[in-house]
């Protein structure tokens, strides 16, 4: 077994319910002593640690749950940031927040506070870069951890990810600004070589090759400034582009900026999505389709996943995707 056993995995080892074996760690007297001893026998073989403080815990009405957060700058993270809190705290967790402005050694230095606190579990939105050190203390740690919105640890087992399906949604929007009659589409926005930033782009090049259009990949920042910039570079070298997914919200407001400044008009001109759906993105002129990810919903399933983790045992699969719709509004021509 490559996870950390759990109690569920004891009871099916001993052959016995999972009741019995919290009895039998609360050394209750109501357990027989044949079966107090296989429940024993099966925790030696399992390599089962009792972790008396997440059981306190449960005995409890509160908990403490730590995020990290990569960049609460964008709102994308800190409406999930805030959506997730809110969440946890309507389960009686309270939760520690901090933020790692996509460091990945200060990453390694607010887990290793969180985890010296007594955090009962955490939950990472985490930096790219050499991340094993934080990882590998949560592991030592024997601690639940999610990976949320990207993942960037290979152990899923022990850290598993819950994010959108970003490929799905950048295939849908793809074909949206084709069925409007786009002809010839670029992707704007994130960083080359990352995971996600691969993951969104995925359904992009599968539509552009299913209908024949060769591919234009700007990858830069995820932001409003990168998203300008893009402008003049489109209309420098790339005349023949009519339309843009962007790797973001962020990117895609920047490219709305940028339109304006160059007098151009978007929606019915030149086309643009972009993807997350923040709030501001119905807010902006014109108002910006975009990806909807339901950040509120992947709060709402990552509280619920880390409480039943820690109250029940209850290990999540290694990747849980979750779906996503199109937003359609006026940047699109909607």
């Amino acid at each position: 077994m490559t996870r950390r056993p759990t109690i569920i995995d004891v009871a099916r080892e001993a052959g016995v319910s999972k009741s019995t074996v919290s009895l039998v760690l609360q050394n209750s007297p109501t357990v027989r002593a044949e079966t107090r001893k296989s429940v024993r026998a099966a925790m030696a073989r399992l390599g089962y640690v009792y972790n008396r403080a997440a059981a306190n815990m449960r005995g409890s009405t509160a908990g403490l749950v730590g995020l990290v957060i990569n960049d609460l700058r964008n709102p994308f993270f800190t409406e999930f940031a805030t959506s997730l809190q809110m969440a946890l705290a309507a389960r009686n967790y309270a939760t520690v927040i901090a933020n790692t402005d996509e460091r990945p050694d200060l990453q390694e230095s607010v887990v290793g506070t969180m985890i010296e606190h007594g955090v009962s579990g955490l939950i990472l939105c985490p930096a790219y870069g050499d991340t094993r050190a934080a990882f590998d203390a949560i592991a030592r740690a024997g601690l639940p951890c999610l990976q949320m919105l990207r993942g960037v640890d290979a152990r899923r087992d022990l850290f598993p990810l819950i994010a959108p399906d970003y490929a799905e949604g950048s295939r849908a929007a793809t074909q949206a600004l084709i069925d409007r009659g786009a002809r010839r589409v670029a992707f704007v926005g994130g960083l080359d070589g990352r995971a996600v930033t691969q993951e969104r782009m995925a359904g992009y090049l599968d539509v552009l090759a299913a209908h024949g259009q060769t591919p234009l990949c700007l990858t830069g920042r995820s932001s409003r400034a990168f998203g300008r910039d893009a402008v003049a570079q489109l209309g420098t070298y790339h005349a023949d582009v009519d339309a843009a997914l962007c790797f973001n919200d962020l990117v895609a407001l920047g490219m709305l900026t940028g339109f304006q400044a160059a007098g151009r008009a978007v929606g019915q001109g030149f086309r643009v999505i972009g993807f997350d759906d923040i709030q501001e993105a119905a807010e902006a002129y014109p108002a910006l389709s975009s990806v909807h990810c339901d950040i509120a919903g992947i709060g709402e399933r990552a509280a619920a996943t880390m409480v039943d983790w820690l109250t029940e045992g209850t290990v999540p699969p290694p990747e849980t995707r979750t779906p996503v719709r199109l937003a359609l509004r006026a940047s699109s021509g909607d």
